[in-house]
């Protein structure tokens, strides 16, 4: 066994750095809350270059007294605890003292500090943990810390850094969850001197919440409160129509520290799932107020995870904090005031009284289904040449050889609606324009459609079941990601632009991929802070809600994270652009189901949805004459 030996503090600063300093958001995150333990009404927050090549939190705090200076910058300094026992009772956001001295380990640091009672300030520089002067200069009650050339003496942690915007973008995330947690605290924050966020310290949580996630956000959360004597509960849960694929709109403060817990999102989350119809993740901003002794903070160096005395009553109060608070929303909703109460029962008595009939037309479930033929919704979009060109196409089918039914096309969804999903500018193609590509599946006989969502057919004693909204979505699907890659997007001009306000990681991961927005048919400009602009989406998808759809493709793509290859982005884009496709219970005749599966049999695929769920099954003559006991 090799000789033991005993590290250097230089080296043991940086090993322990790489604990404490992950990245650039790491420093911000422990100096801001520096600044909020030093009881500061004012923090200003400056980065350059993701925070890489500087650092700078001004703050009007209590400052740092001259003769503590160089001990601030010593392992295990800490002006928060004296002794083992305060562990237990801590009620400050640091207390561990290795802040300061790793990140002088890996930094080049400037830090000008002055209290109340000093006549003058103190400055002192750092530069790989060594102090090169220190020095009386003037300045205002408080602190300003410099951090520069984050990790110059640490390249192999430099190199695994992100890039500049994406750095950018967490520290701009922790600096939003810091002003959540902190809405008596004016902070400002500027990312290469263009200022991102600004909050005015009034004490209202829900203004700093619109100042961070905007007004669609806050206008559409639902407030929740319960003081107990041994735990506090408080903060806003979004409605269903602002959940998003992704948990990054979810924060949770424990005495006023942002920690990530799966306890407490999975009571929040379970409470949601009995008032949502959406299989998405939810909003909420949730403050929980414990005893110190109640929780303990010291199981993580960045004190991002803690640990419950108790979870399960932590659950149980949240849950049901959580479940009230929609109960009540619900309630709210479908409220009706006294006056109106007894408006409608002067009306129903007066009814029994001259017993008014009326007269209902009765309609039958086959007349009411069609009596607003849904041609009329799909071809609101179509030109005068569109509509041309469709009258051609059933011209061409009435002189076909095909079976036709003059009393079924009235009835049904015309094979307009398959051509204005698959692209109605594209020329009309005869049936069987692909019988140059090879076929996946034979030929099938149409038998007809089973209630209104599977597709019948044979071949060969076999019986074949055709999903008809998995197989459209996927012809789609293939069909879109070819044109990707052709560079053959045909898109179309929104009539008024969709204004979508981002927070500040959406708005960095759209700069990130906004090459990959546009090569899939989405032309988006910028228009001005961390707000942007739909102007044109790709044609085929027909009328759609372009915010929810850009949102839903951005939360996919922040999912899949950095390391995937475009044609992943691609792909998960096209997954869910195909909205256009036929949906189940739509009606659809002989010709249109024949055309269904014709396409089907020459894309690349057919037997899997872009979902990976089936979308043909088969029953051979033997496997149904078992199912009937026909043989043994």
């Amino acid at each position: 066994m090799k000789r033991i030996n005993i590290l250097d503090e230089h080296t043991s600063n940086k090993i322990a750095a790489g604990e404490v300093v992950e990245r650039p958001s790491s420093v911000v995150k422990e100096l801001v809350e520096n600044s909020i333990d030093a009881e500061a009404k004012n923090i200003t927050i400056e980065i350059e270059e993701g925070g890489c090549s500087l650092i700078r939190i001004i703050d009007d705090g209590n400052g740092i007294h001259k003769d503590d200076i160089k001990k601030a910058f010593m392992p295990h300094a800490t002006s928060k605890i004296k002794d083992v026992e305060d562990i237990y009772s801590i009620l400050t956001l640091g207390f561990r003292g290795e802040a300061l001295a790793s990140i002088a380990a890996i930094s080049k640091v400037n830090l000008k500090s002055k209290t109340k009672a000093d006549e003058f300030g103190t400055e002192i520089i750092i530069e790989g943990g060594a102090i090169q002067s220190t020095k009386d200069i003037g300045c205002n009650k408080g602190t300003i810390m410099e951090v520069r050339d984050l990790f110059y003496n640490v390249p192999a942690r430099k190199k695994f850094l992100k890039s500049i915007s994406r750095e950018g973008s967490l520290i701009g995330d922790i600096i939003n969850r810091i002003a959540l947690s902190n809405p008596d605290i004016s902070i400002k924050f500027y990312n290469n001197d263009k200022k991102v966020l600004h909050t005015y310290g009034t004490g209202n949580l829900k203004d700093v919440i619109r100042t961070v996630y905007g007004k669609t956000i806050s206008e559409n959360i639902i407030y929740f409160e319960s003081k107990e004597e041994d735990i506090s509960l408080y903060g806003y849960i979004g409605k269903e129509e602002i959940s998003r694929g992704s948990r990054n709109n979810q924060s949770i403060f424990v005495n006023g520290r942002y920690i990530k817990n799966k306890t407490i999102v999975a009571a929040v989350e379970n409470a949601f799932k009995s008032f949502a119809t959406v299989n998405k993740f939810p909003f909420f901003v949730l403050f929980l107020e414990v005893y110190p002794e109640f929780v303990d903070v010291n199981i993580h160096p960045t004190k991002a995870e803690i640990k419950f005395k108790e979870d399960r009553i932590i659950f149980k109060k949240i849950f049901d904090l959580v479940h009230k608070a929609f109960k009540l929303e619900v309630f709210n909703d479908f409220y009706i005031p006294e006056e109106e109460k007894e408006e409608s029962e002067e009306i129903i008595k007066r009814d029994e009284v001259e017993n008014i009939s009326f007269n209902m037309e009765v309609v039958t479930r086959e007349e009411e289904i069609y009596k607003e033929p849904i041609i009329n919704k799909d071809l609101d979009n179509l030109s005068y040449d569109d509509i041309k060109k469709e009258e051609e196409l059933y011209k061409a089918l009435k002189n076909s050889n095909l079976v036709y039914n003059n009393n079924n096309i009235n009835k049904s969804v015309p094979s307009v609606v398959f051509e204005e999903r698959n692209q109605i500018n594209e020329d009309r193609k005869p049936l069987n324009n692909e019988i140059n590509k090879i076929a996946k599946f034979p030929g099938l006989k149409v038998i007809g459609q089973f209630n209104k969502t599977y597709i019948l057919a044979e071949y060969d004693e076999v019986l074949y079941i055709i999903d008809q909204h998995a197989a459209h979505e996927k012809i789609l699907f293939e069909k879109y990601l070819k044109n990707i890659e052709d560079g053959d997007i045909v898109v179309q001009t929104l009539l008024v632009p969709t204004l979508i306000d981002l927070t500040t990681d959406d708005y960095c991961y759209f700069e990130e991929n906004i090459d990959i927005f546009i090569k899939a048919g989405f032309i988006i400009e910028k228009f001005g802070g961390n707000t942007i602009a739909i102007k044109e989406v790709p044609y085929f998808l027909g009328k759609l809600d372009a915010r929810n759809l850009f949102i839903n493709i951005l939360d996919n793509i922040k999912s899949l994270g950095s390391g995937k290859t475009t044609e992943v982005k691609y792909n998960r884009i096209a997954t869910l652009a195909c909205k256009a496709a036929v949906k189940a219970n739509d009606y659809l005749n002989e010709i249109e189901m024949e055309r269904l599966i014709n396409d089907l049999r020459y894309i690349d695929d057919p037997f899997h949805c872009p979902h990976g769920r089936p979308v043909i099954i088969k029953f051979t003559n033997y496997e149904l004459d078992k199912k009937f006991r026909r043989i043994v």
